[in-house]
This record gives C-alpha cells, structure tokens and sequence, in this order.
C-alpha cells in the first residue's frame, strides 16, 4: 500500500509541474482565427475574381452572387478592336497550349464582367459563309439561343472571287427566338461588322476546315436588340440570364 507520505510527495511533484499560462491559449485561439480569416479572405477573391471557372460559378449561383451582364446598345458597347479574318490569324493561331488557356479564361472572365478590360476585347469583322446551325439546348454555354459555324471568306484584290480562308468562327446568339435559327443555310454569306453586329470574340481554339489546319473562334454579339436578317426579317437578341462554364467552348466540340 501506498503510504501517506507518498501520497502527499506525488501530489507536490505534480503541483509542481509548470502549467500553460492563459495567454499562450489566448496567443493560439487568435492566431487561428487569423488563419481561418486569411483562408476566407483569399477563398472569396478567388471565388469572386474567377466566375469563369465552373465551381466558382455554381458557388456565385447559390449565393445569388451571379455576374450580370449588362445590355448593351450599338451606341454605347465598349471600345475594342475591329479585326479581319487575316488580322484574327495572325493575332491567334500561333497561341497553344497554357498560353492559349490562360487567354481563354481572361476572354471568358472580361465577357462575365462586361469587359472591363478594353485591351482584351476583340470585335470580328469580314465575310463568313455558313456551314452549319445548330439550337442550343440547356446543357449548352449559353440557353436559350442558336449558334452558326462559318468560315471566313477572303478576296485576294477587288476583282477575284472570295476562296475559303483558314479562319472559323462560331456564332452565338442568344436569343428566345431560336427558331429564328432556321433563317440561315448552309452556303449563306454573313457580313459581320463592328457595327452593327459587335461579335466579340470570347474563346481561341483550332479546328480544320478544307483538310487544313484553322483557327476557330467564338463569337458573341454583345450590342443587344433587333438583329436584322435579310431586308425584311429581324430577331432579337438580349443578354443570356445565365451561363453554363462548365459545358465549355467551343460549341462544335
């Protein structure tokens, strides 16, 4: 048996062990909470900077945290530059890889947030013939709406016949309208302008077209109201409520 004397010398040497003192449990429990401040901090500017990547934008869903994008007019659209289809070639086709990723997404971050960003913004012009329509449906980037594949036609001088040039371009336009979709055929030429149409280009792919290695680009028209087909015939086009990163682009996978 344990005497008395021991009993009291083991409670001494356990009195004597040192004890934390409060301030180092005030010194911890603050230094987490700078951490756990820290963490959200840079988790929200990574959340709300980047709306292009897919998981940001289903987080901003359930925030009600959505970029809008802002209607505008042929009046009022932001300043960019106009480029034809060999200008566009130049400019992009030479793009692979982690290069042409990152344009990507700082294209697709610029068109969520109304392009703020001027040096990045790029208006195709020239003349595209169709190749092919196509309805979105809701698993789509973009619902409701329809896209158009086209490819650039280019003219050698003012007296030759326009030939295919390595240059496509996919369309989209949202609209509710979407049988309007069934205005366009194969074969038809579409003049694509700064102005009226204002078709930014917000995705750099390849494609081929004529066995041939292209450029692929994709296109919004970002000045919204009536847009006319023909001389008669008209549709509207308004800025898409909601987006669908996740799909992706191009449209013609």
């Amino acid at each position: 048996m344990i005497s008395a004397a021991n009993k009291r010398k083991k409670k001494d040497v356990e009195e004597d062990v040192p004890r934390r003192p409060a301030y180092f449990w005030w010194f911890l429990a603050n230094t987490l909470a700078l951490c756990f401040a820290i963490v959200s901090w840079a988790l929200c500017i990574n959340i709300f900077g980047n709306p292009e990547v897919p998981r940001n934008y289903k987080i901003l869903k359930k925030l009600g945290r959505l970029p809008e994008l802002r209607r505008y007019t042929v009046l009022d659209v932001p300043n960019g530059n106009a480029l034809s289809a060999s200008e566009l070639y130049g400019k992009y086709f030479g793009l692979e890889g982690e290069k042409r990723d990152r344009l990507n997404a700082l294209l697709m971050r610029n068109y969520m947030r109304n392009f703020g960003k001027n040096l990045l913004l790029t208006y195709a012009e020239g003349e595209y013939q169709v190749t092919d329509v196509r309805k979105l449906d809701k698993d789509a980037f973009l619902h409701p709406g329809f896209a158009i594949r086209a490819q650039a036609m280019v003219r050698a001088d003012d007296f030759t016949e326009p030939v295919g040039f390595p240059v496509v371009i996919e369309y989209i336009f949202p609209t509710k309208d979407v049988d309007a979709a069934d205005r366009f055929r194969a074969g038809d030429v579409m003049e694509v302008n700064k102005n009226p149409n204002c078709a930014a280009v917000v995705n750099v792919s390849k494609t081929v077209a004529d066995e041939e290695p292209a450029l692929l680009l994709t296109v919004i028209p970002i000045a919204y109201g009536p847009y006319r087909v023909g001389s008669a015939k008209s549709f509207s086009i308004e800025p898409p409520k909601e987006l669908n990163p996740a799909n992706g682009l191009p449209v013609w996978k």
